[in-house]
């Protein structure tokens, strides 16, 4: 398991990505002043912004269906948990876009390379009104174990 976003997990049989990218900002309030430089005053935590991207090849890893389940999570705008497979725990994120790129097609026209790439938004930890059911989407990936 390379990480696991709500009851999603991210391992080559589902959606392996290639790289984790996390961007953090911080805002400061400027005040200008004259003759001077900008006064400044920190206000709080920003933005804090997990990118994956990769590459799925459904012959051998997961492809379009695990990504339809990623955006079946975002349609419910609900927050999950993200843990790495180290067991480190990031906290509460939501799942802001996702893009996909099909290419190499075979015959039927099912897409032999998909690229992808998924974008998270951390959210206040302490919002647990915000968490998504993972009893239902638990469910969901038992009944599909066990079709």
């Amino acid at each position: 398991m390379l990480m696991a976003l709500g009851m999603f997990v991210f391992e080559v049989g589902s959606v392996p990505y290639q790289q984790l990218k996390r961007a953090t900002e911080w805002r400061h309030a400027s005040q200008s002043r004259v003759g001077d430089r900008p006064a400044y005053q920190f206000v709080g935590p920003g933005a804090d912004t997990i990118t994956l991207t990769g590459t799925l090849l459904p012959e051998f890893t997961g492809g379009r269906v695990d990504l339809d389940e990623i955006r079946d999570m975002a349609d419910k705008g609900q927050a999950w948990p993200l843990v790495e497979g180290t067991g480190r725990q990031y906290g509460l994120w939501v799942i802001t876009k996702v893009d996909e790129t099909s290419s190499a097609f075979f015959r039927d026209g099912a897409a032999a390379k998909i690229d992808f790439t998924l974008t998270l938004e951390h959210v206040d930890d302490r919002r647990t009104d915000l968490m998504g059911d993972l009893t239902i989407s638990t469910l969901a990936r038992l009944d599909g174990a066990y079709a």
